[in-house]
């Protein structure tokens, strides 16, 4: 599971690159973490595996991805998001 379309690299503090822990995921979850968390938000709340798992915005989608075998989604960067950006 190399294949960048699959699997993807999470920076868990994603100003912090070259310092951040990271952690692998699919590539739908990936852009679902992205379009729903600024990086501000990412740094300051969510920034362990187990915090991303327990926010309450991510819920609906993993109980719905979880079922699935997609790889391939329809992502769009929640209003919330593109207004702090």
């Amino acid at each position: 599971m190399d294949d960048p379309q699959v699997v993807q690299e999470h920076h868990l503090r994603p100003e912090e690159r070259a310092t951040s822990p990271t952690v692998m995921l699919c590539r739908p979850c990936h852009e679902q973490i992205h379009a729903l968390f600024t990086n501000e938000q990412l740094r300051e709340e969510y920034d362990t595996i187990e915090a991303l798992q327990s926010a309450d915005r991510l819920q609906g989608y993993v109980d719905w991805i979880s079922g699935t075998n997609k790889l391939e989604i329809q992502v769009r960067t929640s209003d919330r998001v593109r207004n702090d950006r």
